[in-house]
């Protein structure tokens, strides 16, 4: 039995941490099959704050949810206000969910799962979700920006967590313990722009079990869809705080740390450069340290050069630098807490 109706409604759409917001559109059609008892609609559901039991199913990139994650995927603006992003794949999906269980942290949370048409749910991902929602491959296309979604398994709907962080004017110094719950090592990015290595640096830095990351401006967002990708999730499983140097310079004077940027040795600097040696790093191992890394482009910016004692790694090769992320990872190693 098939019926088709055109008719004009009226939804609510619910947002985390946003106020409800109405929207009007005309669907196309609605289409009831028999055989499957499934209803498959191009209307739009509240699918970040409704438990279900039944998967929705979703063939129409006019649905106003899946225009909501295209934006959330592409605008950084978007996501803030939403406070929602889209993680890609269930690799980084389970990635962050063994952080949070192991943590028994309750501020990350899955909105909603979204999977393909008639596939499995992945292993592990059965219970995370309040809600699941299934869609065709060309819904599926058009949220991952993919041409072939073949090696996607699943989409997820996330809250931001709360250990995200944005921090502007002025500051009371009581407040900068509430931004790290520890603060031995902090990774301080300085105007990385390319999302692909400020995801892997985040990656490293959880690895390497440092305390939290520090953006100064210029800094691509650490849940930019490349960012999540790069990262695995390390965007979810560390304390992020985006400030100025104002508030830096707070943070290092609050648990007196020490400044350090990584930078190439070069002539003519006119300022001393520290190589990364064992040495030198069992030097520092309990001072508690900030760590600042520039943008292959630019590199160090003037303020980072000034306030930070330079330190650069001893190449055999004749290359100039390395891959910020590259170099990154050798000093979040080099210079990883001990017995923590």
């Amino acid at each position: 039995m098939q019926c088709n109706t055109s008719y004009s409604c009226s939804i609510l759409l619910l947002y985390p941490q946003t106020t409800l917001k109405r929207c009007c559109f005309q669907p196309n059609t609605v289409s009831v099959t028999s055989q499957s008892q499934q209803q498959q609609t191009n209307v739009g559901y509240d699918f970040e704050n409704v438990e279900t039991k039944e998967p929705k199913l979703i063939t129409s990139v006019s649905n106003p949810f899946v225009k909501h994650c295209v934006k959330l995927r592409n605008s950084s603006s978007y996501r803030r206000s939403h406070s929602s992003a889209l993680v890609i794949g269930s690799i980084p999906i389970r990635e962050i969910y063994r952080f949070q269980e192991s943590l028994q942290d309750e501020t990350v949370r899955m909105s909603c799962l979204i999977i393909p048409d008639k596939a499995e749910i992945p292993n592990g991902l059965d219970k995370s979700a309040s809600s699941i929602v299934r869609v065709s491959s060309v819904v599926m296309r058009k949220l991952s920006a993919l041409q072939s979604t073949d090696s996607v398994d699943a989409i997820a709907l996330m809250k931001i967590p709360a250990s995200f962080l944005g921090v502007e004017g002025s500051l009371k110094k009581e407040d900068c313990p509430k931004w790290f719950p520890l603060a031995r090592r902090i990774l301080v990015l300085d105007g990385i722009q390319d999302p692909g290595n400020l995801g892997t640096l985040l990656r490293s830095a959880v690895a390497f079990r440092w305390d939290g990351v520090f953006l100064l401006p210029g800094c691509c967002d650490p849940f930019n869809e490349k960012a999540l990708r790069a990262s695995r999730g390390a965007s979810f499983q560390l304390p992020i705080v985006s400030g100025s140097w104002n508030h830096l310079e707070a943070l290092k004077e609050e648990f007196q740390m020490k400044l350090l940027a990584g930078h190439p040795d070069h002539e003519g600097l006119g300022k001393c450069i520290c190589l990364l040696t064992p040495t030198f790093c069992d030097s520092v191992s309990n001072t508690p340290l900030c760590l600042v890394l520039g943008s292959e482009g630019s590199g160090l910016s003037e303020k980072s050069l000034q306030a930070c004692e330079l330190v650069s790694i001893e190449m055999a090769g004749e290359y100039e630098s390395l891959n910020v992320s590259v170099a990154g990872g050798i000093f979040l190693y080099m210079l990883q807490p001990k017995n923590r």
